[in-house]
């Protein structure tokens, strides 16, 4: 484990690529910046010349091995003529290899000893050893690992990237080489898509106790500038952002590359799936793709406006009077439940004044009602609760307990036309829940809950362990995945 000398931290150490000095990255305690500063103090007129050719600009990040440039700002993929940067990497990588081999493997032995009730399981009477892997945490990346862990246990969507073939990024004298992916290199040396394959490959294969998502995350900081650097990020924002980039991506607007455009046979693009947004259908829509119907009616005249909304998640308030009761066996009144927030979505209401619709009609804004209707159920269904929000000068948590069913989630009373749905057609199970600990949005930590296999798994960045159902159900959930349940075909002869 590489130390920064002035600080002690192990958190993102940078090693000077002049002086070979080790500091704390900038997004740590900036003693590897302050460390560049320091070179480039004022100087005599008689020592300028030598000032430029020993300034301390250039450094590497000994997790990653991505070269930082400080008078750049900015990560750099330039490599002297000599291949001198390339020989550090290779140098940090074979200390890594060999100095920490023996330490890790102590580590390891150490964690499964004491954790073997939970790591390893009986099935069929035969013991087999935990096989999930976790995610290391790059710097307040809680947000960004939970989702990914949430996405990597539903298994349609998961097994559609893992099937896809790998695409080399790199050709000529670099093929075969590890790519680093940084924020200065081209769009067309990025591909979100192939990166989060490899990361969903990393996942579930048992070959190692936690993988390190770093190149996936720079290819997030180059295409999502919103999520650069290390500060907490909101998890229900990234994984719109993720699946969004995700599905344009895959219809070839991001990336050349026809490896990731769907077929035509694939896309169907009839008038009856609107769901279909941006564009041609993606394994995204048609995961994550449902439709509303939005009706608004005028209060004067009766005019009824309908149209069309598809949606890949739906966000749902919690109602203001169960806002105080924050545990699932707390007395002061009835628990909130997963229904309670739907209905209050779906409900008919008032518009405000600040939302008067303009009628068609009357031809200017006048009262009118909202209500939604779901017009085609996706077949994973997200919901995301709506726990933050602004009050007159900071964003607050809503921190109140949600009871939310672990199997057969009855969607139909919240359907168009429930009279042309199956009985079965309409339940889903639960699949993942991330959950948000701590008070506000830019502070706290994020884990998630997910099944695999009829066993339920608790993913707290690196850490993966066995749960059971019951501490599932008394988490406060943030996101919600639900899967449809199969209709087997004996049910549809019937």
């Amino acid at each position: 484990m590489v130390i920064n000398k002035v600080c002690r931290s192990n958190k993102s150490p940078w090693v000077c690529l002049t002086c070979s000095s080790v500091h704390c990255g900038r997004y740590v305690n900036g003693h590897a910046k302050k460390h560049y500063e320091d070179t480039q103090a004022p100087l005599s007129s008689q020592k300028r010349q030598e000032k430029t050719e020993t300034q301390h600009t250039v450094c590497m990040d000994c997790s990653s091995y991505s070269t930082y440039c400080y008078q750049c700002d900015d990560f750099v993929v330039n490599d002297t003529k000599l291949c001198l940067v390339q020989k550090v990497r290779e140098h940090l990588q074979n200390l890594e290899n060999s100095a920490f081999t023996a330490e890790l493997h102590r580590k390891r032995k150490f964690l499964d000893s004491a954790s073997l009730s939970k790591k390893l399981l009986k099935v069929n009477g035969n013991t087999t050893a935990l096989c999930a892997t976790g995610l290391r945490n790059l710097g307040n990346t809680c947000f960004m690992n939970a989702i990914l862990q949430s996405l990597s246990n539903i298994q349609q969507f998961c097994c559609y990237f893992k099937e896809l073939p790998a695409v080399e990024l790199r050709n000529g004298k670099t093929a075969g080489r590890r790519t680093y992916h940084t924020r200065s290199q081209g769009d067309v040396n990025v591909s979100l898509v192939e990166e989060f394959r490899k990361t969903l490959c990393a996942l579930w294969q048992g070959s190692q106790t936690a993988f390190s998502p770093e190149s996936l995350f720079y290819v997030v900081w180059k295409i999502m500038p919103n999520f650069r650097g290390y500060q907490q990020q909101d998890a229900h924002e990234f994984m719109r952002y993720l699946l969004d980039h995700i599905h344009l991506e895959l219809q070839g607007k991001f990336d050349g590359s026809s490896h990731f455009v769907l077929s035509q046979a694939n896309c169907s693009r009839s008038v009856s799936n609107k769901c279909c947004t941006n564009g041609a259908s993606t394994v995204v829509t048609s995961i994550f793709g449902g439709v509303l119907q939005n009706e608004v009616n005028c209060l004067i005249c009766g005019t009824e406006s309908r149209k069309f909304d598809p949606f890949l998640d739906l966000s749902l308030d919690i109602p203001s009077q169960f806002r105080n009761k924050r545990c699932k066996n707390q007395e002061n009144g009835p628990t909130c439940t997963l229904r309670d927030c739907l209905r209050s979505f779906t409900d008919l209401e008032e518009l405000d004044e600040t939302e008067l619709y303009t009628c068609l009609k009357c031809k200017k804004k006048q009262k009118s009602t909202k209500k939604f209707w779901i017009q085609k159920l996706p077949k994973v269904l997200c919901l995301h609760l709506k726990r933050f929000h602004w009050t007159a000068y900071l964003r607050n948590k809503v921190d109140t307990y949600v009871d939310f069913p672990l199997k057969g989630l009855d969607m139909k009373t919240f359907l168009l036309e429930p009279e042309n749905i199956g009985p079965e057609s309409c339940l889903y199970d639960l699949e993942a829940v991330v959950v948000h600990h701590g008070s506000g949005v830019g502070s706290g930590h994020y884990t998630a809950y997910a099944t695999h296999e009829g066993r339920w798994f608790h993913f707290n960045d690196s850490t993966v362990t066995l749960t059971e159902e019951e501490t599932v159900s008394k988490a406060k959930a943030y996101i919600l995945f639900y899967m449809e349940r199969q209709v087997s075909a004996t049910t549809e002869k019937l």
